[in-house]
């Protein structure tokens, strides 16, 4: 763990923050309309990659998968996250083409954006779309620390609207290939992952063990 994840998560702990985080302030101005269309490419990639009979494009969430974008700004994330139809990435490409997308957005100043409601499913994490929401963080391996408690508060709140079971980061996403979560029908579709790294998920399992909060990481 990088040492100033460690200093806030240690700073969480003592003043007592951690246990009693606020609720989420949630923004839902880039929430993402499903029209036709992308209902229609999200039933596809259902059909595809999990059950060639769905009907629906609902998902019961048990676990939250967290992300850093790569991009540096709320706009290049939004420009990258909200079109229907998937641009560029060639190494998903034969997945189909819905657009990658996620449940929620952190900016850097951890301002928290809806994109998508929690039980509409979000091509975010190959094997786990039907189960994971996903929060992306604008960024890479510079994610702040305002992010982070951003990430804590959101996560609990969600853990209190679902009894969620698990939180991974997205890099820790292949420890559920075999298990009974996993539902991937397309014969080696799996990429690597580095997001959102060891140091930030555990500075964020700490916070939120502070407030009580236990998910598992592993099936």
């Amino acid at each position: 763990m990088s040492l100033k994840f460690v200093v806030l998560a240690l700073m969480l702990l003592g003043s007592g923050l951690a246990r009693a985080a606020s609720a989420p302030v949630i923004d839902d101005r880039y929430l993402i309309h499903f029209s036709a269309e992308r209902t229609r490419l999200t039933l596809a990639y259902i059909r595809q990659h999990y059950d060639p009979q769905a009907t629906s494009i609902r998902i019961k969430p048990v676990m939250v998968v967290i992300h850093w974008t790569a991009s540096p700004t709320l706009a290049a994330a939004l420009a990258e996250l909200t079109p229907d139809t998937l641009m560029g990435r060639a190494d998903i490409r034969s997945g189909g083409a819905l657009n990658v997308g996620a449940h929620y957005l952190v900016d850097r100043d951890g301002t928290i954006y809806r994109l998508i409601d929690d039980t509409l499913l979000a091509r975010h994490v190959i094997g786990l779309n039907r189960s994971a929401i996903g929060i992306e963080n604008v960024g890479s391996n510079n994610l702040t620390a305002a992010q982070l408690r951003a990430d804590a508060r959101l996560v609990a709140s969600l853990n209190g609207e679902y009894a969620l079971e698990y939180l991974i980061g997205h890099f820790e996403y292949g420890r559920f290939k075999g298990s009974a979560l996993w539902e991937e029908k397309q014969a080696g579709y799996f990429t690597r992952k580095t997001d959102p790294g060891a140091a930030f998920m555990a500075a964020l399992r700490a916070n939120l063990a502070g407030q009580g909060v236990m998910l598992k990481s592993t099936p």
